[in-house]
Formats: structure tokens, sequence, C-alpha cells
């Protein structure tokens, strides 16, 4: 498996907040479901405003919610964002990255999940936890990353990125 890091861009391609690129959203762990029909700007929003005071959402390119997706994961202090795209058959994960953890990449291969110096209380899928590396605190950045997918379905170039191929 190999990693690479994606810098952020200075430049941000605008999109059409008329054309919305996602097609099934899937609050969890007990939530509700939105099909192509019920993705709504008020629903957007109403996503968007949830994700400083917590959420745990997959936002799916796919009409059935099974690839191209984001899930999005926030307690109100950290917030992930993990991508999974399927490009001809393989599979690659973003991860948004936190540079501030990066010495952490060793630490985290022990599975060391108390310590709270290398881990988020964040849990993907209800399960795996979130290394601080993969999460970030600044949630307007992560609002804007959120925002710009679900409209776009695209990862957005205004944060740095790990993409694990």
């Amino acid at each position: 498996m190999g990693t690479e890091i994606i810098l952020k861009q200075k430049v941000i391609p605008d999109f059409d907040k008329n054309a919305v690129a996602v097609k099934y959203i899937e609050y969890y762990p007990c939530g509700g479901t939105y099909d192509d029909a019920k993705i709504t700007p008020d629903l957007i929003e109403k996503i968007l405003a949830e994700i400083p005071n917590g959420i745990s959402i997959y936002l799916c390119l796919d009409p059935d919610g099974e690839c191209d997706f984001m899930e999005v994961l926030s307690d109100g202090e950290w917030l992930s964002i993990g991508c999974l795209f399927d490009k001809d058959g393989e599979f690659h994960n973003y991860y948004t990255y936190n540079a501030t953890y990066a010495n952490t990449a060793e630490e985290i291969e022990k599975f060391n999940y108390s310590d709270r110096s290398i881990w988020t209380t964040l849990e993907s899928g209800g399960q795996s936890p979130i290394p601080k590396m993969e999460a970030i605190t600044d949630m307007e950045i992560g609002i804007k990353a959120v925002e710009y997918f679900i409209w776009k379905g695209e990862l957005y170039p205004g944060i740095d990125w790990m993409h694990q191929f």
C-alpha cells in the first residue's frame, strides 16, 4: 500500500450550486437516509450546520450508496473526512491530513487506542478509531470541504489530503 500527501492549493475552482453531485445520504448509526429526490438545499444546509456540533454521515455519489463516498465524522472538537473512490476497479482512500501529527505515523501502527495523544474519539463506521493525523480541528475549512464534495463530487483542494492506494 502506498501513501502520498496532496497539499492544499491556493486556487479553489467554483462550483454550481444548482447541480448536486451527491445522490445518496445516510446518517449513522441510526438516522435517516435520503435518495436523490430528497436531497434539497435545505437538507444540505442542515448537514453543514451540524458538522461543528457533531455528525456521523455518509455522502455518496452512487445512488445505491455502495461506492464513491465521503464519510464525515465530527465530535465538535475533531473532524475527520474520509473518501473512498473506485477508479477502474482499484480503491483509493483519501483522508483529511493533519501535518501537526505527521510524526505519529509509526505510533499509529502500534494500535494503542488508549493513547489520546495519537487518537481522536472519532470512530469510522462506528468502530475504527481515527488518528489525529487524519483529522482536523478547523471546522470552517472542513465545512467547505464537505460542501464542495456535495456540490461537485470531488475532493476540496483547499485542504491537505492523505491518499492511500
